[in-house]
Parts: C-alpha cells; sequence; structure tokens
C-alpha cells in the first residue's frame, strides 16, 4: 500500500507520512549532522554525558520493540547487557581492535539469542518476564567463572589504553552516535514493514494473528534477536566508556529497571515514547543522579504516578490530545473534516 491512499466515492484517504512526520524525519537527519560535530565543540564531560544519552535511547527503543511492539514482557534484558560488556572484553583480550570487540560482541551475543529463544520463547506473560530474569542471574554466575574476569573482581578493557584520550572518548561517541541512529533506523523500517505488522497482531491478539497466517514463532524471534543485538551494542558501549567490566554491575537488574522506567515514561509501544523517556531519563538522571538512595526512590515514585494517572506515557498523552504524530509506523484513516480517526497496523 502506498503512504497515500484516497477512496473518492467517501471522501476517505489512507495515510503514513503527515506533513509533521516528514518536516520530523529531515529534522532528526539535520540532528544528527550537528551531534556528530559536537566533539569539537563540547568538552569532554558533556561529550561522556551525550555519549551515556545515546546508549540510554538505544536500551529504551530495544526494551520498548520487545514489549511495546511484540508483547515480551522481560526483566532479564540485562543478560544481553552483560554479555556485550562481556564478549567485548573476550574479544579485545584475543587480540581484536575494542571497537570492532564492541560489535563482533553483539554479534555473538546476537548468534547466542537464537537457541536461547527456542526455550524462552516457548514461555507465556509472567513465565517470559520471570525466566529471562534466571537466564541473567545464570549467565552472571558462569562469567564469574572465566580466570579472566577475576569473579567480581573484574577486570579492565586495557587495549583502550593504545589510543588517545582524546581520540577515544570521540570515537566512543561517533560508534554511540551511529549506533543510535543505525538501530532507531531499521527498527522503523521493521516496524512499518509486514514484519511490524505481524508483531503487533501477536502483541494484541496471539490467537487470531495465528489464524490469519502470521508466523508467530519466527516473527517473535526476530524481535528477540534484534532487541539482544541492540542491548549488547549497548552494553560494549558502556564498558568502552567506563573501561572497567564488574560482573555484578553490567548482570544487575537495574538495567532493565532504567529499561521500563524509560519506556513507561515516555510511551510504551510509541516509537517516538522511548526516545523521549530516554531524554527525561538523562535529564533525571545529570540533575539527581548525585543524591544517592533519593534518586531511586525518586525513579520509583514517578513510575508509579505514571502508571497511575498518565498509563500511556508522555507521547501517548500527546498523541491522544493533539492527535499528533512525529514517526508513524502504522497506518492513518482520515476522514472529511476536521474529524479524523487513527489507527495502527
Amino acid at each position: 500500500m502506498t503512504s497515500h491512499t484516497t477512496f473518492a466515492s467517501h471522501g476517505m484517504s489512507i495515510e503514513r507520512w503527515t506533513k509533521s512526520s516528514r518536516v520530523a524525519l529531515g529534522s532528526m537527519a539535520a540532528l544528527l549532522v550537528l551531534l556528530a560535530l559536537a566533539p569539537a565543540i563540547l568538552g569532554a564531560g558533556a561529550i561522556d554525558r551525550m555519549t551515556a544519552l545515546f546508549i540510554y535511547v538505544v536500551l529504551a527503543a530495544m526494551w520498548n520493540a520487545l514489549a511495546g511492539f511484540g508483547g515480551l514482557v522481560s526483566v532479564g534484558q540485562q543478560v544481553f547487557f552483560g554479555l556485550g560488556a562481556y564478549f567485548t572484553i573476550r574479544l579485545a583480550n584475543a587480540g581484536l581492535d575494542p571497537f570492532l570487540s564492541v560489535f563482533a560482541a553483539a554479534v555473538v551475543t546476537g548468534a547466542l539469542s537464537i537457541p536461547l529463544s527456542l526455550f524462552m520463547l516457548r514461555l507465556k506473560g509472567g513465565e517470559f518476564a520471570i525466566g529471562m530474569w534466571v537466564v541473567a542471574e545464570l549467565a552472571h554466575l558462569l562469567v564469574n567463572l572465566d580466570r579472566l574476569i577475576q569473579g567480581e573482581t573484574g577486570t579492565s578493557l586495557i587495549s583502550l589504553n593504545l589510543y588517545d584520550s582524546g581520540m577515544r572518548r570521540a570515537a566512543i561517541y561517533w560508534l554511540a552516535l551511529a549506533s543510535m541512529a543505525a538501530l532507531l533506523g531499521a527498527l522503523f523500517m521493521l516496524m512499518r514493514g509486514r514484519a511490524g505488522a505481524a508483531m503487533q497482531a501477536i502483541r494484541d491478539n496471539e490467537e487470531a494473528a495465528t489464524s490469519v497466517g502470521v508466523r508467530v514463532t519466527a516473527t517473535k524471534r526476530l524481535l528477540f534477536v534484534l532487541a539482544a543485538f541492540g542491548i549488547a551494542v549497548a552494553g560494549g558501549l558502556w564498558l568502552a566508556t567506563a573501561t572497567t567490566f564488574q560482573p555484578k554491575t553490567y548482570f544487575s537488574v537495574q538495567w532493565t529497571a532504567y529499561m521500563i522506567f524509560m519506556v513507561l515514561v515516555g510511551g510504551i509501544g510509541k516509537f517516538e515514547g522511548a526516545i523521549l523517556g530516554a531524554i527525561l531519563f538523562f535529564v533525571i538522571e545529570t540533575f539527581f543522579g548525585g543524591t544517592g538512595v533519593w534518586y531511586l526512590i525518586g525513579l520509583g515514585a514517578t513510575a508509579l504516578i505514571f502508571s497511575l494517572y498518565l498509563p500511556r506515557g508522555l507521547w501517548g498523552e500527546i498523541e491522544r490530545r493533539f492527535d499528533f504524530q512525529l514517526l508513524p509506523v502504522g497506518y492513518r484513516l482520515k476522514l472529511p473534516g476536521p474529524t479524523k480517526i487513527k489507527w495502527e497496523e
């Protein structure tokens, strides 16, 4: 179906792109160009914080893809974050360039997620959520057994020391920016295709999706592997910024808690929501992250308030109130006159 189809006899049209969405896409492209120039303008501290923001966007987008679009709610996605960092350490120690190791580690993690999906995707609802947490704890224990890691003592990505600190910081920044853009672009195109329609059909009613010929297991596996790969990239990039690897930090459930918070606040099942949620989390962390336990209490209270009073999240409310979309992944039925009825695939 084309992006804009008109039913002349009824005065209706189905459209995919709005004027605002076209402007938004062009603005995002221009913003990426400006962000790419940031290392020449901003200081070291600002570059490090912006790198963290890009990683948060990736984490939020990948969890939103899995739960918001695919209906696969997981509290164990830290397993892929930890494995991405672990395999980066392992591959770099074997002699591979540390920057290449980040993406090679994500490929290895994505490959491992395929056989893992054979078992995990048999689980439903809460069983899947808790099952992923169990897998994360098991992976944590297995990584601790590696002598290179030295248990919870951990180790460092020593090979990064071969690079000048300024060049290293800029390279990590650009890799994080490029990874964010590539993963968001891939997810956006996937969700606008037939696979995206299948995913949302499965999320809404798996039995009904099966009855109309949707390949449920294969579609879930595609989403599962994509999320594993993206989160592993984020784990490797975080390791590159921190340089030290301690299993209890990278396999901590806090990473999934952060993903859930960002998506819940921004708007679950909304492409723009994950990005907005990551930005809000970044702002909160920047200003209140140093307050210790009160910071965590504040995050929990904020999540509770949104669950009670803004269950759609911020972007969901913006979309509902103003009928406004920037990056639509579904179709839109436009009726004659001022009234518009919108629905997604």
